[in-house]
């Protein structure tokens, strides 16, 4: 996976207790896990301008929960709420929304590829899903640019 992203971006996982955050490396060769934002815990708006801030993000990316024939659900919808309120405080900042299907089954599977039992890290896997969501973005942009 050696896409490059023109600048840093952060890749959200968003659910309805945790959001999991993913973002490139600097140099925006590869997505890395960050964290995951309890909701209960955190106020999710500040947790990810401080991020914003700290990384220097130019571009936020944020999975879109879709039904396997496209159609959007309650679940996308929050979603687009969410978004909305991201939009209303960073209007500076362009935010991608992406097709999130399988993602968090793919990041599940290869935890469990590398040792992790997932079911016992539920936090784990919404960070390894974000990563999933900002690489699938990444690669898009990548493509994009060699068809250029």
């Amino acid at each position: 996976m050696n896409y490059a992203t023109p600048h840093p971006a952060l890749g959200i996982d968003y659910g309805d207790a945790r959001i999991g955050i993913a973002a490139s490396d600097p140099v925006g060769i590869m997505a890395h896990p960050v964290e995951t934002i309890h909701l209960h815990k955190d106020d999710a708006f500040t947790r990810i301008a401080a991020l914003i801030s700290q990384r220097g993000i130019k571009t936020l990316v944020v999975g879109l929960p879709c039904h396997l024939d496209g159609r959007e659900g309650e679940s996308a919808q929050k979603v687009r709420r969410f978004v909305k309120q991201l939009q209303e405080q960073h209007p500076q900042i362009p935010i991608h929304l992406i097709d999130e299907a399988y993602t968090t089954v793919t990041a599940a599977a290869k935890l469990h590829e590398a040792g992790k039992n997932a079911k016992r890290q539920k936090a784990l896997i919404d960070q390894a899903a974000a990563v999933e969501i900002l690489s699938t973005w990444m690669e898009q942009q990548s493509e994009e640019s060699f068809e250029s």
